[in-house]
């Protein structure tokens, strides 16, 4: 059986451009894809901080070092310029895949550079006691 997982999350990047004329997805800067292990044309899921908006589409590679964050096309009018976001990217994993699987995380500085960069703990690393 396979699991859903988290893969990866940038955290609280700040949206720089709104397009709703584009032809659709989420522009993002490579430094940040690099240190996550996201790809372009991945299907991720975008939660608007300050409004409360979820939408799902694909990644664009955004230039290098500029900080894009470009919400494109129909998904631009749920976001706005200056709003923080969450991009989270998800996987299915085996039992024993998921007991090793540490999701990396890029808690994002108001430039939409890398404040830190953290892996989550496995599954595998939490032991549960019994309370009887």
């Amino acid at each position: 059986m396979l699991r859903e997982a988290l893969y990866a999350k940038i955290h609280r990047a700040v949206v720089t451009e709104c397009n709703p004329d584009y032809m659709g997805s989420i522009t993002i800067d490579p430094i940040l894809l690099d240190a996550t292990g996201m790809q372009i044309n991945e299907k991720v899921l975008v939660a608007d901080c300050e409004n409360g908006n979820r939408f799902e589409t694909y990644i664009f590679l955004g230039e290098r070092g500029s900080g894009d964050i470009k919400v494109n096309g129909a998904a631009a009018n749920l976001s706005v310029v200056g709003h923080h976001v969450l991009i989270l990217s998800f996987c299915q994993l085996t039992a024993e895949e998921l007991s090793q699987h540490r999701p990396k995380v890029v808690i994002c500085d108001e430039q939409n550079g890398i404040g830190e960069l953290i892996e989550y703990e496995s599954s595998g690393s939490i032991h549960l006691t019994s309370t009887s």
